[in-house]
């Protein structure tokens, strides 16, 4: 993910780096940085297993309210 500016003919340097910046705002390439900036702790198996039967649940009711008609 490599940003990439060539100055223009005639431009200034302050306006190349203003369009730099920019670019690499646009690109996403810092909020990406930040988010890998720290990890996160692992939530152990226990609560990762409760979280999933919880999806899993969630999702069926979701099913089932749409089956009848209630959504």
């Amino acid at each position: 993910m490599a940003v990439e500016v060539k100055r223009k003919e005639g431009e200034t340097a302050s306006s190349m780096i203003f369009r730099f910046t920019k670019r690499v705002q646009q690109s996403g390439v810092l909020r990406e940085a930040k988010k890998r900036r720290f990890r996160g702790r692992v939530p152990n198996d226990t609560k990762r297993k409760m979280s999933a039967m919880h999806r899993l649940k969630k999702k069926a009711e979701f099913e089932k309210a749409k089956k009848q008609g209630l959504l």
